[in-house]
């Protein structure tokens, strides 16, 4: 008789995204969640089928509190968009390690499905229609995507800027200016702002 389970997916899923947080999204294994839990590797086939699934797990728990619900009729279509990826990016950039997950299983993830299913409908209602509605919506889960990844790899107040401000001026005048000034950009600032020139070019 097999023996009866003593964990949670929710614990299997916990167990992963602390080794994603601690050692990367390459540093994800059976073994390594296995480990985590006290478990033999062969103990954790129990729990989930392969890593396929484990990984599926993990971007449930991560995307578990964004909210799909749309948000108050009253406000500009474009702020209602901004509501809605505010939310998926509250949700996702405490965990920006795993944030490549989420394109990998966006196709089979209640949550995010329901989010996108919003979103699609603020951009109906906005006049964004056909083929163009369907590349908005991508784009705007590209940007989401990209901007936690160059927060967390590569941000405006890290050293790779102060290299770029300190480019000689001759050879790349408005690199140099564009790093000066980036240091004084915070994640919010560069984040809504990008964000803002998406939106706005939707209206053309």
């Amino acid at each position: 008789m097999p023996r009866p389970r003593s964990l949670t997916q929710d614990q299997v899923a916990a167990a992963a995204l602390a080794v994603i947080d601690r050692d990367g999204l390459a540093g994800l294994s059976m073994r390594t969640v296995a480990k985590e839990l006290g478990l033999s590797t062969m103990g954790l086939y129990r729990y989930v089928a392969d890593r396929d699934e484990l990984e599926g797990l993990v971007v449930e728990r991560v995307l578990s509190s964004v909210d799909p619900s749309p948000p108050a009729a009253d406000g500009p279509w474009r702020e209602r968009v901004e509501t809605m990826v505010r939310r998926l990016r509250d949700s996702v950039r405490a965990h920006p390690a795993a944030v490549p997950l989420t394109v990998t299983h966006r196709h089979r993830l209640p949550g995010l499905l329901r989010w996108s299913e919003t979103v699609l409908g603020l951009l109906a209602e906005a006049g964004v229609e056909g083929e163009r509605r369907v590349v908005a919506l991508r784009g705007l889960l590209s940007y989401v995507v990209g901007a936690i990844q160059l927060e967390h790899l590569g941000s405006l107040s890290g050293a790779g800027t102060v290299v770029i401000s300190e480019l000689p001026q001759d050879r790349f005048p408005y690199m140099a200016e564009a790093g000066r000034r980036a240091r004084g950009i915070d994640a919010d600032r560069e984040f809504f702002g990008g964000l803002t020139v998406f939106l706005r070019g939707l209206d053309g």
